[in-house]
């Protein structure tokens, strides 16, 4: 594996046109941040770069739908998406702005150098204009139904329902975004890059070098290479952009998808002289976390982009995320649809952590993922509450009241195989969360961060101090073995600062606050170590890291999000769109499934899961437990007695504490509602299906 001497860490560019949402955490911020405090915990040479994009036509639209103008707009939402990402603990080395004069310099040098070595094709085309506007159309200024899902608003060059990227000849029904007029082709001049030239270059960069890539990221780039790349337009008619450096380019800007990204490369410039070190040097390792959406622009065509230029490394990595929607719906900012950050941090002031906990614990690493406030109240109570915060408090609180508040010692004579034990599973622990943290397998790790807390617990109840200590006498008799207890459960606080800090950084430095120890404890060689706290120091009260989030807060949040709705406006009636085709598969990978009929013997509501049922399935050789998100189509008594089609060689999962064995196939008809996928006439339970 190539060694890297540095690394340079970038998260997507979010448009100025808005705040930001926990969607756009999710997908990229928070990960970015996870890893990046990962490294600078290792003594890793890594900078951190974000900022916002400044030229898409969203932020012309928000300018014509406030009234002011696109600067007032930019300047608007700059200030509260870096005051929402400065509150959440987002560690920047620097947030800047594609506004900047630094940007428009390095990216119209960035265009100019490829236009002089005759990378680019000047073509006239004939583009959509807008007669009642006297305007050419971006392809975001272009509405109309997306061809893959019918949404009837979809975007020239992508649906946001679906995520499919488009052109506007595609669309069905296009119309201005600008008048509602429906726009007509006129003749325009562009400068297009020939991506089907830099094809055998990456098929060579993904497809062979970088199988390691997650699957989503990496099947999406084969997807497009095996379709065959084709000629992109790099420049648009605007006033509102980086002007193209040419004399012959009156009114054109270039591409927002072509400019944004060399924004990650003038904000390293801005930061540091020795921007070239991590931007053109071999030994230099570049990342990119991003949603699903931008792996396209950041996999494809901007690697294409600084493989044309040349003298830059290109990424090494692209962890994007999949979409995190929102108690059941996806998130639509048109519908106001979203949680915002900035509302976040004023409803729920210094519970950042909190969020973040449930963002990373609930990732949509692999696929799209739900956030639910119920969820977030469940986390907080039965996680960070119930696990991580009542053992360190425990810990602080009976080392205050049976050992003078101060750091016991270690008695060696009295030393056991469970105090060993700790010490074991502490180094285990730290293998395995840098494993995970190093492939970019962030749910995992925080999973084992927990798991420390749990054995933490665990230790704290095998060993009873209090009970040792419920006389004086007894106390007398047994201070060397309490002493080792809470000696024991302080080295493993401080270990969990360390290991907490990337996912937690405002809860560790608490902990260090309690502890008395600098920041520098927080660096990884330190976890591990059992000597991390010093014998016979003074440490300070026990402060609760977390508090329980109730019921009335979680009923709030959610009548808030309905409250603030949009409705659509009514569309027209259309044809039933054609369903969007999953990739084609063999019949070996058909056969890799067992499906099973069985019979529904018992089924019941999950406590405190609005969509769960816990059903036993009979398959005749044995009972089946699954969990089912089905409560809100069926009530258990219907169900009782009921043949089913079953997964029966799915990996187990557990789903609110219980272990699914299976699950059940399921469709759902025109109006939403789901019926079961079972045999019309009974079977016996256990019988194959084929």
């Amino acid at each position: 594996m190539k060694q890297f001497n540095r690394t340079l860490v970038t998260a997507a560019l979010p448009y100025a046109n808005g705040p930001v949402h926990i969607g756009h955490l999710a997908g990229c911020y928070i990960p970015a941040d996870i890893y990046v405090r990962y490294l600078r915990a290792r003594k890793a040479d890594v900078k951190f770069i974000g900022g916002t994009d400044e030229h898409g036509v969203p932020i012309t639209i928000k300018a014509m739908q406030e009234n002011v103008s696109p600067q007032d707009i930019v300047d608007k939402y700059y200030a509260i998406i870096k005051d929402s990402f400065d509150a959440m603990g987002i560690s920047f080395d620097i947030f800047s702005r594609t506004s900047r004069q630094i940007h428009h310099e390095t990216a119209a040098g960035f265009f100019k150098k490829m236009y002089d070595d005759g990378l680019f094709e000047e073509r006239e085309s004939e583009q959509y204009f807008d007669e009642v506007k006297q305007v050419f159309l971006a392809d975001r200024y272009i509405i109309g139904t997306c061809p893959k899902c019918g949404n009837p608003n979809a975007y020239g060059d992508q649906c946001e329902r679906c995520g499919s990227s488009l052109s506007p000849d595609e669309l069905i029904n296009p119309r201005s975004a600008l008048s509602d007029a429906v726009p007509v082709k006129k003749k325009t001049k562009h400068w297009y890059m020939p991506l089907q030239n830099y094809e055998p270059w990456l098929k060579q960069y993904i497809i062979e070098d970088h199988k390691e890539w997650k699957n989503n990221v990496y099947g999406q780039c084969k997807s497009w290479l095996d379709n065959g790349l084709q000629s992109r337009a790099m420049t648009r008619d605007s006033n509102w952009g980086i002007k193209v450096p040419l004399k012959d380019a009156e009114g054109k800007v270039l591409y927002v998808w072509f400019d944004a990204p060399i924004g990650y490369i003038s904000a390293t410039r801005e930061l540091t002289d020795q921007w070239q070190d991590y931007w053109c040097k071999e030994d230099s390792r570049l990342v990119h976390f991003i949603g699903k959406d931008n792996i396209v622009f950041h996999c494809i065509i901007f690697p294409a982009m600084l493989k044309g230029h040349g003298g830059y490394v290109v990424p090494d990595n692209v962890p994007a995320n999949e979409f995190l929607n929102i108690e059941g719906e996806k998130v639509s900012t048109s519908r106001n649809w979203a949680v915002w950050v900035h509302e976040y941090i004023k409803d729920f002031p210094d519970q950042q952590d909190v969020l973040r906990y449930v963002l990373c614990a609930t990732a949509p690493e692999t696929k799209d993922n739900d956030f639910t406030w119920k969820d977030f109240q469940d986390r907080n109570n039965n996680e960070l509450v119930a696990n991580l915060g009542n053992f360190v408090n425990r810990t602080m609180v009976l080392m205050h009241k049976l050992c003078g508040g101060k750091v016991p010692p270690m008695h060696a004579e009295q030393k056991d195989a469970a105090d060993d034990a700790v010490f074991a599973m502490l180094q285990e622990a730290k293998a395995k969360i840098s494993e995970s943290l190093e492939t970019f397998r962030f749910r995992d790790a925080l999973n084992e961060v927990m798991n420390v807390a749990r054995e933490g617990n665990r230790y704290l109840q095998e060993k009873q101090p209090w009970i040792l200590a419920k006389t004086p006498e007894l106390q007398a008799q047994h201070q060397a073995q309490i002493d080792n207890c809470l000696h024991v459960c302080l080295q493993l606080t401080a270990n969990l600062a360390i290991f907490i800090n990337p996912f937690l950084p405002f809860t560790a430095k608490k902990i260090c606050h309690m502890l008395k120890v600098v920041d520098r404890l927080l660096e990884w060689e330190n976890a591990g170590s059992m000597k991390l706290v010093s014998v016979g120091y003074s440490l300070r009260p026990p402060e609760l890291l977390f508090k329980k989030i109730e019921d009335e807060q979680v009923k709030a949040q959610v009548d808030k999000l309905h409250a603030g709705l949009k409705k659509p406006a009514a569309a027209a009636p259309e044809e039933t769109p054609k369903p969007e085709a999953k990739p084609e598969i063999q019949y070996d990978d058909f056969a890799k499934l067992d499906l099973k009929v069985g019979t529904i013997i018992q089924a019941e509501k999950v406590e405190k899961a609005d969509k769960l049922l816990k059903l036993t399935v009979d398959l005749g050789y044995e009972q089946r437990t699954v969990v089912s998100g089905i409560a809100q189509h069926f009530k258990p008594e219907e169900i009782t007695g009921k043949q089913v089609t079953l997964v029966a060689n799915l990996a187990p999962r557990k789903m609110r504490g219980i272990e699914s064995q299976g699950m059940i196939l399921m469709a759902e008809d025109k109006d939403g509602r789901l019926v079961f996928v079972n045999p019309d006439d009974a079977v016996a339970p256990g019988s194959s299906v084929s």
